[in-house]
């Protein structure tokens, strides 16, 4: 096997006991799409594990909240098979539990980025992880990773380690027990055959922080 090869564990796919982010509360409403209150979002969070210590991720910002709502999308598409055109368009247009025009934009931004460059996301996804089949992955898995390869691709406004720290972060709150260790070990891995950063224009107060650090990220271990 390849030096390059990552070995972590992803989620089983659809793993008993994960949060279905079809439930899970809206960004920025504190609600579930069934009606049912639910827990806001703090206003930041330390991400444990294989995040740089002290570095944050603002939950209650606009990158986040889009990414949240494009991994729910885009699980919605895998799970139900319906259209994201039509996603998107319930969007913007559901008085119930309205989306910020900036969140609404940049979530467009992100799944119709993923859905165009997908077999090129997941081409790195099979490279670095090929002991774990693409469309075997659990879905909440397999999404965010594809958000936050099109990000390290395809957006080079925003730092490598955000991208990295942001994904862990909704992969432990949406997936299973190794999600969060399965996506920092692939990115991690990815992020090391591209070319570096050398500058982060205008982005978010967390990101602008995490873009002064190193990218060193943890590859975890191979389990038995």
């Amino acid at each position: 096997m390849a030096d390059n090869d990552v070995q972590p564990t992803p989620s089983s796919p659809e793993p008993a006991g994960a949060a279905d982010p079809d439930k899970a509360p809206r960004p920025g409403t504190g609600r579930s799409r069934g009606g049912k209150n639910r827990r806001k979002p703090s206003g930041s969070s330390k991400i444990p594990g294989g995040s740089k210590p002290g570095v944050t991720v603002e939950r209650q910002g606009t990158r986040h909240q889009s990414r949240v709502l494009a991994m729910q999308y885009l699980f919605e598409c895998d799970i139900a098979a319906h259209d994201l055109g039509d996603i998107l368009e319930r969007m913007v247009t559901d008085e119930d539990e309205p989306v910020l025009p900036a969140v609404a934009g940049h979530t467009k931004r992100l799944t119709t980025g993923v859905v165009e460059h997908a077999a090129e996301i997941d081409h790195h996804i099979a490279t670095v992880a090929p002991a774990f089949p693409v469309d075997q992955l659990a879905s909440i898995d397999r999404n965010v990773l594809r958000i936050a390869i099109y990000e390290l691709l395809y957006e080079p406004s925003v730092p490598y380690k955000a991208v990295i720290n942001e994904a862990v972060e909704i992969a432990k709150h949406y997936g299973g027990p190794s999600s969060g260790k399965f996506v920092n070990g692939v990115l991690g891995t990815i992020i090391r055959k591209l070319p570096e950063r050398t500058s982060a224009p205008s982005v978010g107060p967390a990101e602008t922080r995490e873009a002064a650090g190193s990218h060193d990220v943890a590859t975890p271990e191979p389990k038995d």
